[in-house]
């Protein structure tokens, strides 16, 4: 007799499979309905300095510029930061540091690129051993070049950028205890200076972040930084956003519980999007897909001038990056590691029926969840001659103009042009006047 987790492993594949079938492959000619579907992928090809096999499987961070409505994507297999017309859906180049971005490494917290933020001319771009770069994206050059000083080899992740002040702050995040940094840019030659640094223990700052720290956020109204702190304290159900100042001053913790917060987004009126990235459960424990209580995900919409939780929209997996998209007001979640993806290798069953993950649509007016959108894991293959790494859909970033959504997906052969890797793109394929109507 068929198991539980067997059971629900073949609905999940059926459903993926019925949503490809109906959805997933319909074009831009279709959108009247609203429902977010894929469009189109864009075919990333392997890189002379390629660490996986050839194929791009390991990536992190993405963004998208919508002053020039260009998309980036840190490609840590190909060690360098893919460039698509975020318009056309078009890979324009691959971009790679001088000296060059350390790759993939078999470690995420010893590899890069990592995070990216972009402001014309100006590309700024985070590596291993706390490695920042800035890029002119006129010529390519590598034009700043600084530390932020952390343990020998560990990464500098993920950033934000302040365009007022010309500010980045840069999140250490596989040290301990992590840090934060903030780097003064030039605006007219792009070089970089290490300012403050702001440690995240009780000593330093009152924050003790005993699990990493992860998205800052610059948000323009208050003029403040926000930062994603998965865990506060020894309880895994403690986290918070922090507020920091430009000066560096940590000025006030707002707590959230059951969540882990590791994505950030700037939404409308003056709100932030947490992005969980741990499923707990009904009882408020850590989720266990082998016991017998229901798991419980969620994100969490606060207000970023007090902290107070506007809502929290259960029903969205959890992932890393999260995105607010206004030209469409809503919020999108890469929500990889939903408990709707099957959890136990079931038998011979193929590798591809194993990687159902999820792209949550949250409606930022009403804060509801619209959908939950398919997009892929490819799990790992550790022996034999396909040997490569694990890759989760956990990035997420979209063009406001057009209304595009970019999700990057490891090599697959489920998705068209994906065979060496590909972005996925989202959207409802509506008309710009089709939208006005709606």
């Amino acid at each position: 007799m068929l198991g539980y987790r067997t059971l629900l492993c073949t609905a999940v594949s059926i459903i993926v499979a019925v949503m490809f079938a109906t959805d997933a492959f319909s074009m831009e000619g279709q959108g009247r309905d609203g429902a977010v579907r894929l469009l189109t992928t864009v075919p990333i090809p392997g890189t002379k300095a390629n660490m996986t096999g050839g194929n791009m499987y390991v990536f992190d961070i993405s963004f998208v510029d919508q002053t020039t409505q260009t998309y980036y994507l840190a490609d840590r297999s190909n060690a360098v930061v893919d460039v698509v017309d975020a318009r056309t859906n078009a890979l324009i180049s691959q971009i790679s540091a001088k000296p060059a971005f350390k790759g993939f490494t078999g470690d995420n917290g010893t590899s890069g690129p990592n995070g990216v933020v972009a402001a014309f001319p100006w590309l700024f771009v985070t590596d291993a051993n706390s490695r920042v770069v800035s890029i002119n994206l006129r010529t390519g050059n590598t034009v700043g070049d600084v530390s932020t000083g952390g343990a020998p080899g560990l990464r500098a992740d993920e950033l934000a950028y302040d365009a007022n002040d010309g500010l980045l702050l840069v999140i250490n995040n596989a040290d301990t205890p992590p840090f934060a940094t903030l780097i003064h840019v030039s605006k007219t030659t792009g070089a970089l200076t290490v300012g403050k640094r702001i440690t995240f223990d009780t000593s330093h700052t009152g924050v003790d972040a005993t699990n990493g720290a992860e998205q800052p956020v610059w948000e323009p109204v208050t003029g403040k930084f926000y930062l994603s702190i998965p865990q506060v304290g020894p309880n895994a159900k403690d986290g918070a956003v922090i507020r920091i100042s430009p000066a560096g001053t940590v000025e006030v913790q707002y707590p959230i519980e059951f969540c882990q917060p590791a994505g950030l987004t700037v939404g409308p009126n003056v709100d932030l999007l947490a992005g969980c990235n741990t499923v707990f459960d009904t009882a408020g424990n850590l989720w266990n897909s082998t016991k017998n209580v229901t798991a419980a995900p969620i994100q969490v919409i606060l207000d970023a001038r007090t902290g107070a939780i506007d809502k929290i929209v259960p029903g969205v997996g959890v992932g890393d990056e999260v995105w607010f998209n206004k030209g469409d007001g809503n919020y999108y979640t890469a929500s990889s590691t939903s408990p709707l993806r099957p959890t136990e290798v079931i038998g011979a069953t193929p590798l591809t029926a194993q990687g159902a993950a999820i792209l949550g649509v949250i409606d930022a007016r009403d804060k509801t969840l619209k959908q939950l959108v398919p997009t892929f894991n490819e799990p790992a293959v550790t022996t034999g001659p396909l040997v490569h790494a694990a890759s989760t859909a956990h990035s997420v970033a979209a063009n406001a103009e057009n209304n595009h959504v970019f999700v990057p997906l490891g090599a697959n052969n489920v998705f068209s042009n994906c065979l060496t890797g590909c972005i996925a793109v989202y959207g409802t394929g509506a008309r710009a006047d089709e939208r006005a109507e709606r």
